[in-house]
């Protein structure tokens, strides 16, 4: 009997996910959706670009925004975060003259997160060109020639003021096509795209490799400043538009790629670990639930599947396929075979070791480190 209730439990819980949680599985099948026509009127459009220590991949991101075909105003200005690789350098012969301007981030000021301050130093800059919208994107995100005129005529024709395209990641190596649809799968499973699209759920989320933000909106919300001490920053950002009464749009971006590799698997774990307890709430009792669920929903199908009589055995299995079903569209769009599919429980429980290493690592003072910051201590 307890197994049989084991089983029924999770059989439920991929039911709920497959027919009521968003249909953010369906996602990733919806990436070809186009905004309408923009407004006739040409908008002011700068973008901010953050960047510390990013010479391996700052120049192709910098050159992909100068090639954009923007549909009014564009200004470019790059953030050089007190790197000391030549970042500032690179970036600089990337673009034309007149249209990137490099600014030296001041001092790290406390009670800010690295990244938000180098963003808000930007933006004080961009205040003199008076934008219409601010493009926030980082210094490893490639952009396709139109992706701008994508993003302003999906704001304009429907009336969003933060629109941001989940990045396509890199996917080459081994640890990168086992890990990496996953990642996006749980992003969107913590926020289907549809319930941040409506205005009457509270559920807000973003992708901070690519937003734009409309200008006025970002004044509203307080500016930066407002979420000055977030770790996960484009979260936080979404959350405080939507409750400005804000309108916000989260969708997969075809059109726009992330070029930072990650050549391991302890690559792939030290990302999702960055931030991990952040998303916690820092609470061991969350923690624990977390990782108890992620066993539950993922890793008790299969083994129930195979060591469990009838007719739990049953019923796990059909949990089992159904998980396979929801995974099935994420791994077509990274072009990863269908065999992949039965085997998110093993990737899910990386994902539970590297969250029980977020925590380690924030207990021992060591949390969110980034480019030699440890922001989330």
């Amino acid at each position: 009997m307890p197994l049989q209730l084991l089983a029924a439990a999770t059989l439920a819980i991929w039911v709920y996910l497959l027919f009521f949680r968003g249909g953010f599985w369906r996602e990733f099948a919806r990436r070809s959706t186009q905004p309408g026509e923009p407004s006739s009127n040409a908008p002011r459009i700068v973008a901010v670009v953050p960047a510390r220590d990013e010479a391996d991949v700052v120049g192709r991101a910098i050159a992909s925004l100068a090639a954009q075909h923007a549909p009014g105003y564009f200004h470019i200005i790059l953030v050089d975060d007190h790197s000391s690789d030549g970042t500032a350098e690179i970036a600089a012969g990337a673009a034309a003259r007149g249209l990137l301007t490099v600014v030296a981030a001041a001092p790290l000021p406390a009670g800010w997160k690295g990244k938000l301050w180098a963003v808000a130093e930007g933006i004080r800059h961009a205040e003199t060109l008076r934008p219409d919208y601010v493009l926030l994107t980082d210094a490893d995100i490639v952009h396709s020639p139109g992706n701008i005129a994508s993003l302003v005529a999906r704001a304009q024709s429907e009336g969003y003021d933060l629109v941001s395209y989940m990045a396509t990641l890199a996917c080459l190596t081994l640890a990168e096509r086992a890990l990496v649809p996953a990642f996006v799968f749980f992003f969107f499973q913590l926020y289907p795209p549809a319930w941040i699209r409506n205005a009457r759920r509270s559920t807000a989320g973003a992708a901070g490799g690519c937003m734009l933000i409309r200008y006025r909106m970002l004044e509203k919300i307080g500016g930066i400043a407002a979420i000055r001490g977030e770790l996960i920053d484009d979260c936080a950002l979404a959350r405080a538009v939507k409750r400005a009464g804000g309108r916000v749009w989260l969708g997969l971006g075809e059109t726009v790629h992330s070029i930072r590799p990650y050549r391991t698997f302890g690559d792939v774990g030290r990302m999702i670990s960055r931030s991990a307890f952040t998303q916690l709430q820092h609470s061991t009792v969350w923690l624990a639930g977390t990782v108890a669920g992620l066993l539950l929903t993922y890793l008790a199908p299969p083994m129930l599947t195979l060591l469990a009589p009838q007719p739990a055995a049953g019923m796990a299995a059909m949990a089992w396929l159904l998980t396979s079903i929801c995974y099935l569209p994420a791994l077509r769009f990274y072009r990863r075979a269908w065999w992949a599919a039965p085997l998110l429980p093993l990737v899910a429980l990386f994902y539970a070791g590297a969250t029980v290493h977020s925590a380690i690592s924030y207990w021992r003072g060591a949390g969110g480190q980034w480019k030699g910051r440890v922001q989330d201590a």
